[in-house]
C-alpha cells in the first residue's frame, strides 16, 4: 500500500456524450449556420409540409347511384392551407471559474470547451423538453391511467401517422429507455446506428430529458412520459468563448478567472406533438 501524501494532478476523466441523443446524426439532420445565414439563429419560420392530407378521388365511372349530387355537379375536391410553423433559439452554455493562482487563462478555457462539448446535448434536450415537448403535446394517456411502454409508443405512432406520412422521431428519458428494448420496441438500424421502431420511426434517447408531462406537471412516481414529433431539423451556431483574451478574463477585485462558452441552436419539428404517460415498473 502506497505511503499517505501529496495526491498527484492528472487529467481529467474524458467523457462521450450517449450515441442516440438530440445531436447524434441518426435521428436529426444537424446544419452548422455559416456567417452569411447566421440571421437564422434568431429563429426561423416555415410553411407546413405534410400536415396536410392527401385524398383520394372515386372514378364517376364506377359509381353506381349519383347520390344526392344533381348530374354534371360533381363532388368538390377539398383543399388544405398550410400554417406557419416556427422554432425558436436556444443557448446553452458552460462557464468555468477559478482562482488565478494556478490556472491559466489557456487552461479555464480549455475547461469551458470541454465541458460544453460533454453537456451541450443534455442541456439542448432538456430545453427543447421543457419549451416545445411538454408545451405543444397532445396528451393520449387514457382515463385509466398510464399504458405499459409497447402500449404507448404504439399509440403515439398511431397519433403522429394519423396527421402526418412520413418518418418521425420518438423521444424517450434515458430512464425508460431499458423498457423499450424488452419487447423488441426498438432495433437498432445495423447501416446506420439509429433505433427505430417497427413502423420505422427514429428514436432519441436524451439524457436530458426529463420524466415531465405536458405542461411540464412533474411525472408520479412509477411513470415516465414519452413523446413523438415529425422530424428534427437543428440549425447550430458556432462555439463563442467569452472572454477571447486572458486580461479580459480576471476580476482584479477578487482574483479570480472567469470564461464562459455558449451556443445556439435552433431546432425545428413540424405537424403533431404526441405525449403518453407509461409504467415504469410494475
Amino acid at each position: 500500500m502506497p505511503s499517505a501524501g501529496l495526491r498527484s494532478y492528472v487529467e481529467a476523466i474524458p467523457g462521450t456524450p450517449l450515441p442516440h441523443g438530440i445531436l447524434g446524426a441518426s435521428c436529426t439532420t444537424i446544419t452548422d449556420v455559416t456567417e452569411d445565414r447566421i440571421h437564422e439563429l434568431n429563429g426561423v419560420e416555415w410553411l407546413a409540409l405534410g400536415c396536410c392530407p392527401v385524398r383520394d378521388w372515386p372514378d364517376p365511372c364506377n359509381e353506381e347511384s349519383p347520390g344526392e349530387e344533381s348530374p354534371g355537379s360533381p363532388a368538390q375536391k377539398e383543399f388544405c392551407r398550410p400554417t406557419t410553423e416556427h422554432a425558436a433559439p436556444i443557448t446553452v452554455y458552460a462557464g468555468s471559474e477559478c482562482s488565478t493562482l494556478g490556472w491559466t487563462y489557456a487552461e479555464a478555457r480549455a475547461h469551458a470547451e470541454a465541458t460544453m462539448a460533454l453537456g451541450e446535448q443534455h442541456a439542448l434536450e432538456a430545453a427543447f423538453w421543457r419549451t416545445k415537448l411538454a408545451m405543444d403535446a397532445v396528451d393520449l394517456t387514457p382515463a385509466q391511467g398510464p399504458v405499459s411502454v409497447a402500449q404507448g409508443v404504439a399509440a403515439l405512432e398511431g397519433c403522429l401517422a394519423a396527421s402526418y406520412g412520413g418518418i418521425g422521431t420518438l423521444h424517450v428519458p434515458a430512464g425508460a429507455a431499458a423498457l423499450l428494448g424488452c419487447c423488441n420496441v426498438l432495433r437498432e438500424d445495423p447501416v446506420s446506428g439509429a433505433l427505430r421502431t417497427l413502423a420505422g420511426n427514429c428514436a432519441i434517447i436524451g439524457a436530458g430529458y426529463s420524466a415531465a408531462g405536458p405542461g411540464n406537471i412533474p411525472a408520479e412516481p412509477g411513470t415516465a412520459w414519452l413523446y413523438i414529433t415529425g422530424p428534427l431539423v437543428i440549425r447550430r451556431g458556432p462555439v463563442d468563448t467569452i472572454p477571447d483574451q486572458a486580461g479580459a478574463s480576471v476580476n482584479y477585485r477578487t482574483n479570480d478567472r472567469k470564461v464562459l462558452v455558449e451556443r445556439t441552436y435552433v431546432v425545428g419539428t413540424t405537424c403533431t406533438v404526441c405525449a403518453i404517460q407509461v409504467v415504469t415498473y410494475d
